[in-house]
């Protein structure tokens, strides 16, 4: 590997400083974005479940808050229907979408980075590229037997070898980027829902007894968790 490296020249040390880092981001990013630790599949029902008779202690609330991702949101909202049990739909809906924006922003943490090295490595390759061009033609000089092997070796090795690296380092930093965005979509879409279905909950438990709402059914107003895509609320 040294004589690798030794062969690329200087234009490697920057593409070995992005492999290590998308390394570590991939790395993180596999354990942060773990279902566990984001959206629990089970989490909702037990919340509605919870959430039948009456509205659970803040040290509930607070260790829901700590479960995951979904907890978060999911608690935020519990805090509202805690702190005015008659709150309406639009306050609730806006705790449930200030709490999703802030779960969207841990989720693509690390992702522009890891988005801007996949978008970086074949440049820094191209540049490896163009310095061993500049090299081999170093190695030219005019007159008989002006012509350096191993300048002219020097220079093949730096392009090629930077040219490859740049692309093995683009081409998995690229394909995990695509992964967890399209695996965050999934789990916003997975929250929307969950809050969907707690914000009817909380909004019929705060209806007078007796009364027929227009929100006992799912609401047709944008859902409370916002795009990763546009930052807002989805229609």
């Amino acid at each position: 590997m040294f004589s690798i490296i030794q062969a690329a020249g200087w234009p490697i040390w920057p593409l070995l400083l992005c492999s290590v880092v998308a390394l570590a981001l991939i790395i993180e990013r596999v354990v942060s974005l773990r279902a566990a630790r984001v959206a629990p599949p089970s989490l909702i029902e037990e919340v509605l479940g919870v959430t039948q008779l009456q509205i659970p202690s803040g040290e509930v609330v607070g260790k829901l808050a700590e479960n995951s991702l979904l907890g978060q949101v999911l608690a935020a909202g519990l805090r509202t229907s805690q702190a005015d049990p008659r709150a309406g739909e639009a306050r609730l809906r806006q705790s449930f979408e200030l709490a999703g924006r802030h779960a969207i922003h841990q989720m693509e943490r690390y992702l522009n980075t890891l988005g801007t090295i996949a978008a970086a490595a074949p440049l820094l390759g191209l540049l490896g590229t163009v310095v061993g061009m500049i090299e081999i033609f170093g190695s030219q000089s005019p007159g008989p037997g002006g012509n350096n092997p191993a300048l002219l070796a020097h220079g093949i090795s730096i392009a090629l070898y930077n040219t490859a690296f740049g692309l093995v380092v683009a081409i998995p930093s690229l394909m995990f980027y695509r992964y967890f965005r399209g695996r965050i979509e999934s789990y916003v879409v997975d929250m929307e829902q969950a809050s969907e279905r707690l914000l009817t909950h909380l909004v019929n438990r705060a209806m007078p007894a007796g009364g027929h709402a227009a929100h006992a059914g799912p609401a047709t107003v944008p859902p409370p968790v916002a795009s990763p895509a546009s930052g807002k609320a989805k229609a």
